[in-house]
């Protein structure tokens, strides 16, 4: 678990980075999440955050707190806050004693805290991506963080659920063999790698 919640703390940082340069006159780009443009993005990236910091400190299975988070005029301000505020409270000692109720995958029961960490760093990590290729920035995540999310790719089921309108993903898409870690990441979560803002919008929004 410690080393999980140090390449979380790594991979957010990172993310935190590439949010840090989004301004008010990008919040209408769009982005590899068919059908949201940047401004939906990050509400939908705070509302996460928000979620994930109060299973973390033991809220109960309540969706309230998982409420995409509405997006002012200092985006980057907005996200670094709650950003901030979410690694507090993964950092709590207690958190990796108890399960986390994750609403948004079910209100039925808990998540292992290690399960849940695991969903929040690749989440951070492709949305990050998201982000960069929005706004056209360098991604630099470094290669044990990159690693260490592909091992959590790896475990999200594939198949016809994806095709679902409220899937998470859609299906993956092929990369070659020697493809790096990142874009075979991406292209398991159905996202293109060589996505750019002229693109056609050919992923689904994430959802968890």
């Amino acid at each position: 678990m410690i080393d999980l919640l140090e390449f979380h703390r790594r991979t957010t940082e990172v993310t935190d980075s590439i949010v840090d340069k989004v301004t008010a006159d990008l919040l209408d780009v769009p982005t590899p999440c068919a059908g949201w443009d940047l401004r939906q993005l990050l509400a939908h990236m705070i509302g996460q955050n928000r979620g994930f910091a109060a299973a973390a400190r033991g809220t109960g299975p309540t969706l309230d707190v998982w409420a995409d988070w509405p997006v002012g005029q200092d985006p980057a301000g907005d996200h670094r806050a709650v950003s901030a505020d979410l690694l507090q409270a993964f950092a709590q000692p207690d958190a990796a004693t108890r399960g986390w109720w994750l609403a948004e995958f079910s209100r039925e029961r808990p998540f292992p805290p290690q399960q849940a960490v695991g969903f929040h760093l690749l989440d951070t990590m492709v949305h990050g991506w998201d982000v960069a290729v929005s706004i056209g920035v360098p991604v630099e995540f470094d290669d044990d963080l990159t690693a260490a999310v592909l091992k959590v790719a790896r475990a999200v089921p594939d198949g016809p659920g994806r095709l679902q309108p409220n899937a998470a993903f859609r299906p993956g898409v092929p990369q070659p063999d020697d493809a790096a870690p990142l874009p075979r990441i991406l292209a398991m979560l159905g996202r293109s790698p060589d996505w750019s803002p002229s693109s056609t919008g050919d992923e689904t929004v994430q959802t968890d």
